[in-house]
């Protein structure tokens, strides 16, 4: 998902200069959120990608447990915040599956309690509540590099209830994998996910990253094509981004790595739509495609513009038009028991909130109801977007049927071009 703008929370009107940061407890206070999702970071990693700018470390310091510790903690102090049952949680990082696998259990556990999801979870539809109606989905999800599938993880994961994994296989060329500086050997990603489904657990998301510095049309097909042999429920295909502030773009911008042509890059990317509808998957996003209805549950609620809690350490929430970051240090993370600490707060007005309305909602291959974009055009800055609207027709860069409106196919690639005028 495209980043937000976040304003800082020191920079917000009527903040006075040094005060302290506040707690998510505090910024929440009014807010009403109705939570359908919560995301949880894990920061450890075995080696931090030259790419990644998520918050991510090498931990010299084995503070493994008393991040878990932590970790129950919030969510004890969440669970009073939902009204249970969770549509989903999703655990990423860093690498989750690092955690020891006793730990590992215990954070899935509190996780689940928190969600209101008791001892499992429901890998189907949801189970028939009190009133005899059946609640929403349950996607239990857990980020994974495919070298830390253990036997024994494999089964934590799926004795914890997960029932969706995410893996970063990103190639299957040991060369990419290099230019990446990822670390795991191709070998291990069928190992992984027959280990996964060995233990029941079928629903298994490929991430893959075309676009990689000396890749060539041909490196892509075989990796498409490697992933369909292991019949994943969902892909992942992202074109590799030069995040400001990583190592790969200030080696970028030394000329010390070349970026492929723009012209190939749209190729894979119009290679990966091709094959993956071929081979029975549903694009059903910028960037995602699914087997049948196994599209991301949570995913969706970022999407629908949902809200969902923010546990760990860097970790970002939503709530009612109430966007925030928690604390990105691991150490003051750890000492704001049980609330975290805010680095950056936004309460976004209005025109704000129409504004990513859009451009969340055009994401989706399926695109938006006329009638929603109807009332989102009676909001304030309706003429500014209308006219851009109007123009994105024309250009045929936009879509619009007797329901919907949509982004072009042929325009799915530069559709921040176009998101860009209606946020």
């Amino acid at each position: 998902m495209a980043s937000l703008p976040i304003l800082s929370s020191a920079a917000r009107p009527g903040a006075a200069a040094g005060a302290a940061r506040p707690t998510v407890e505090r910024i929440l206070q009014g807010a009403r959120p109705s939570f359908r999702a919560a995301y949880a970071h894990v920061p450890f990693c075995s080696h931090k990608c030259h790419y990644c700018d998520f918050y991510s470390f090498v931990d010299s310091e084995d503070r493994q447990e008393r991040f878990v510790i932590r970790m129950e903690s919030e969510c004890r102090a969440a669970a009073a915040l939902y009204q249970a049952p969770l549509q989903s949680v999703f655990v990423g990082g860093g690498t989750p599956t690092m955690l020891r696998p006793n730990l590992l259990a215990r954070t899935l556990s509190a996780l689940r309690e928190s969600a209101g999801w008791g001892a499992g979870v429901s890998a189907g539809p949801g189970e028939q509540n009190a009133s005899g109606t059946s609640s929403q989905p349950r996607e239990f999800t857990v980020e994974a590099n495919p070298d830390t599938v253990t036997e024994e993880v494999a089964r934590v994961l799926a004795e914890s209830g997960v029932n969706r994994v995410s893996m970063g296989c990103q190639s299957f060329h040991p060369h990419l994998l290099k230019a990446l500086e990822r670390t795991h050997n191709p070998e291990s990603v069928p190992l992984a996910v027959e280990r996964l489904r060995n233990q029941g657990i079928n629903n298994i998301n490929l991430d893959l990253i075309f676009a990689i510095p000396g890749s060539s049309l041909a490196d892509w097909e075989a990796d498409l094509q490697a992933a369909l042999k292991l019949e994943p429920s969902h892909l992942s295909c992202y074109g590799l981004v030069y995040e400001p502030n990583t190592p790969l773009f200030l080696r970028r911008q030394t000329g010390a790595v070349l970026p492929i042509e723009e012209d190939l890059e749209a190729s894979m990317y119009e290679l990966a739509r091709s094959t993956l509808a071929s081979a029975g998957y549903g694009h059903y996003e910028i960037s995602n495609w699914s087997r049948g209805e196994q599209r991301c549950q949570h995913n969706l609620v970022y999407w629908d513009n949902g809200d969902w809690f923010a546990h760990g350490p860097s970790a970002s929430g939503h709530a009612s038009g109430i966007r925030w970051k928690n604390v990105p240090r691991l150490t003051d993370w750890l000492e704001s028991d049980p609330w975290s600490l805010v680095q950056d707060v936004e309460s976004l007005a209005s025109d704000a909130r129409t504004g990513e309305a859009f451009m969340l909602g055009l994401r989706l291959i399926g695109g938006m109801e006329l009638s929603r974009v109807a009332e989102l055009l009676a909001q304030p800055g309706g003429a500014r977007r209308e006219a851009a609207i109007a123009e994105a027709l024309s250009s045929g860069l936009l879509e619009r049927s007797e329901s919907r409106l949509r982004i072009a196919p042929h325009a799915l690639l530069v559709s921040d071009s176009v998101l860009c005028t209606l946020l």
